[in-house]
This record gives C-alpha cells, structure tokens and sequence, in this order.
C-alpha cells in the first residue's frame, strides 16, 4: 500500500461519490467499448480498481443501510425499500464527525421514510419521502446537508427540487440536467469553504442511471439517443428483446452514465484548483446494477450479475499506482475501509474488511465468497463465488413482508467460468450435487455470519 503523506491534514478529505443502479460494464476499464467513462477510467489508471466489485443487497435503501453503518440490511431492519434508518444506529458521519471531520451530504438519501404492511417490527412510521428531512432522520450529517429522501420522486431530468438543512425547498435551475444540478451544489460547497483546514467528507448521492419511476424509463441527457445508439448489446441481454426494456432504454442508460463521467471530471477539476486533489480520496461506486426487467418484472432484486455487479474505484492516499485488485469485495467493505481511511477503529459489529488490506500482495487469507440478502422480490440468500453463483429463495414468504426465514429452497447455480451470462441454471441437474451441497453448507456459514439464524436449505427448486 503507498505511504503517501497529506498536506496540511493529518488524515485525507473524503468524497464518495455514489451512483445508483449502474452497471459495472458501463464503464470503459470493465470492457465497455463506447467512450462513456473517459474520466473514471483515467481515475482507476492513477488510482486503485476492485475488479471484482458487488453490493450486498440489490435495492436502494437497504444497500445505503449498509454504506452507512456496516452491517447488513436485516441487522438494521432495512430490510427492504421504505424503512427508515434506526436512530440509535452509529453511522460512518458519527465516526468522522467524532474524527473532526466536517460532515456533508447531497442527494438522494432515502433512508428517512417507513411505512407500509411488514411482518417485521419497522419503527415507528415516518413519511419524508417527498418531505424535507428533520436533523434527527439525516444518519449524522449535520454540518451541509442538501437532499431528498427519495429524489425520484421531487424530480425529473430536466426539473425538481431537494431540501438544505435548515429544511428549506431548493429548485433546480430551469433546463438544467439533474446531475449537472447535483453537482453545482457540491462545487459551490467546495467553493464556500475553501481554505478551511478542517477535514472533509462529502458523500455525493446522484439518483442517475436509475429509471425515472413515474416514467418508467430512463432518462438520459438529450442527444443521448443519438450520442449512444449504435451500442454493443452486454452478453446476459443479447437475445432477451422480448423480455426486457433495454432495446429503448440503453442508449439513455449510458447517457446517464456519461453525465456522471463528466461531472466526475468537474469535481476532480475543482478539487485540483482548490490544491485538494493529493490530500482527497475520492471513492467511485454503485448501490447496485440493472438487468432491464430481464431476469424478473422489474429491475435489479436479483442474485444475477447485472443486479449486483457495480463498479468500484478509489483514488488518493493509499489509493495510488494504477492497481487492479481481483480480489472479490463487497460494498460492506467500504464503511471500515473509510475508518481506516481516519486512522480510526474498526468497530468489530462492522461486517466487511478494510480494502487496504487487499492491496499490494493482498491478505493472506483471500475472500473465497462475497454474500448477497434478496429482498421484495422474494426473500432470497445468495453466494458468488470466482466461479460459482449460487441463490436460494423461502417460496413461502413475500419479500416485501418478511426479511428472512428458517427455509429456503435452492433456486440458481450459474458455472461462471463457463457460462458468464447466467444463461444456463444448473440448480437441478443431478451432476452439481456436490457441488451445491458444498455451496449450501458455505452460505449458511454466511448466514450465521450476518447474525441470521441458520435455515434449513432444500435441494430443489429452479428458476430462469
């Protein structure tokens, strides 16, 4: 790891910038073709690119659960999308703020909102969903705050509004595209305080690549129909036209994706002027993918690889060199890997491992699983492996209702090696008894491990 020092700091600003439902193979150092990411492929040649990146719950809230505390999705209780993060939850903005660190945060938070039936105890309901968000739902960040709770729902592309700290109404600019918006507000942050000597860390939230949920598409910038139309079809969608949306909807996706690069470069461009960029870590990633209503009725809430595959790079201190770890890790990873970042404590309750120690020759105990919670689509529990995926499902639970059960029944097995597009479920086919077996006993150790009881596992089951 590089022993680089920071100027005037002791430890690095921190900016994490965070995107949502993107595909890990949107971005050109994971093989996409088209010039959609010139500045993020720039970032993993100077800074450190986790191949082999994955969240560990493929919905909004609960993989922002876990960003900020740690623990996976059913420890908190946000066990699916419309549970409010516990108060009482210690959150990576206590910790720095704790550290001295100023703390900021904009975009979209949607951690500040419970309601709907659930058979688990959710709290108290709570709606800020279109509302401003009151200091004691913000997980913590409590010196900037500019968001909302659920952004796609106070805008669109091109209008809409959040909410500052003292909880006032902020419009966008007319005609101005959503992420170009979100982006002003962080450069005029930057710029506000510029020259403050205490340590930063702004967690920058964009709603893009998602769909536009009352549109039910994805929205990219103008001209992103002809800018990116002539696109190579991913492999897990080739032939599946009649099953998803992606035919009319990529070009869009990958203008989103495309915005994101370009504000990306403003803000490493700002960084640069201000002569923070070799004091700043700067930490690229995704809550989860999109499988373009391919693999269920809608869009992520699935074991597969476009679900929860996202990209992950990192730059600054410590982050340096143009290393690509192949090692497999997971968004849990992240919340201890920030603490390290502020030479603090890694809590024990934290359930992922500091990504500092993958780097250079790599722990001495290599990752052989990362694990993933499936939640309203069905109650699901999954491993990937370098060559196995392997997903299990409780037919007998709703995903919305229930955030786990005591029996699951085997539903995907994917030889990755062989079949990287998850085209061929091997879940029935009496030659992979073994190696399910070996799998089952392996996710039920993983189970066990995020504080879930250990279920009975049938060995039957199947699914597309």
């Amino acid at each position: 790891m590089s022993k680089d020092t920071v100027k005037g700091n002791d430890r690095p600003n921190v900016i994490f910038f965070f995107s949502d439902q993107q595909r890990w193979d949107t971005v050109g150092t994971y093989g996409q073709e088209l010039d959609v990411t010139p500045n993020l492929d720039r970032m993993a040649e100077e800074g450190v690119k986790f191949e082999y990146a994955f969240t560990p719950q493929p919905v909004c809230g609960p993989a922002r659960s876990v960003l900020q505390t740690g623990k996976y999705a059913t420890e908190t209780g946000c066990y699916r999308n419309n549970i409010a993060l516990p108060q009482d939850e210690k959150t990576i903005a206590h910790w720095f703020s704790e550290a001295g660190y100023e703390v900021g945060y904009i975009g979209k938070w949607h951690l500040a909102s419970t309601g709907g039936h659930s058979n688990e105890d959710i709290g108290p309901r709570v709606d800020h969903q279109t509302e401003p968000i009151p200091l004691e739902w913000r997980g913590g960040w409590k010196d900037h705050w500019l968001a909302s709770d659920i952004l796609e729902f106070t805008s669109h592309s091109y209008d809409g509004h959040m909410f500052n700290g003292e909880m006032e109404r902020v419009e966008f600019p007319e005609d101005r595209y959503r992420v170009d918006c979100v982006t002003d507000y962080a450069l005029n942050y930057l710029r506000d305080r510029e020259g403050e000597r205490e340590p930063l860390f702004l967690f920058l939230s964009y709603i893009e690549p998602h769909h536009q949920n009352d549109h039910d598409r994805y929205e990219g910038p103008r001209g992103s129909e002809e800018r990116f139309g002539d696109f190579p079809v991913p492999g897990d969608l080739r032939e599946t036209e009649e099953e998803g949306d992606w035919p009319e909807n990529y070009p869009d996706y990958l203008g989103c994706c495309h915005s994101l690069d370009e504000n990306l470069g403003r803000l490493m461009d700002e960084l640069e002027r201000q002569d923070m960029a070799e004091d700043t870590v700067v930490v690229y990633t995704s809550d989860h993918g999109s499988h373009f209503k391919t693999r269920n009725e809608e869009y992520k809430r699935s074991p597969h690889e476009a679900s929860i595959r996202v990209p992950l790079i990192v730059s600054g201190p410590g982050f340096r060199g143009g290393e690509t770890v192949s090692e497999l890790t997971s968004l849990i990873d992240l919340p201890p890997t920030l603490l390290r970042l502020a030479d603090l404590e890694v809590p024990a309750y934290m359930r992922g491992r500091p990504l500092q120690e993958t780097l250079g020759s790599g722990p001495e105990r290599p990752r052989e699983e990362i694990f993933t919670q499936i939640s309203e689509s069905e109650v699901g529990r999954g491993l990937r492996t370098h060559r196995w995926k392997y997903s299990v499902h409780a037919p007998e639970k709703d995903g919305r209702l229930d955030a786990g059960s005591d029996r699951y029944q085997e539903e995907y097995l994917y030889d990755l090696e062989e079949d990287p597009h998850e085209r061929n479920n091997l879940v029935a086919d009496p030659a992979y008894e073994e190696i399910r077996e070996s799998l089952r006993e392996r996710l039920k150790e993983r189970m066990a491990g995020a504080g879930e009881e250990v279920p009975h596992i049938d060995p039957r089951g199947g699914g597309k």
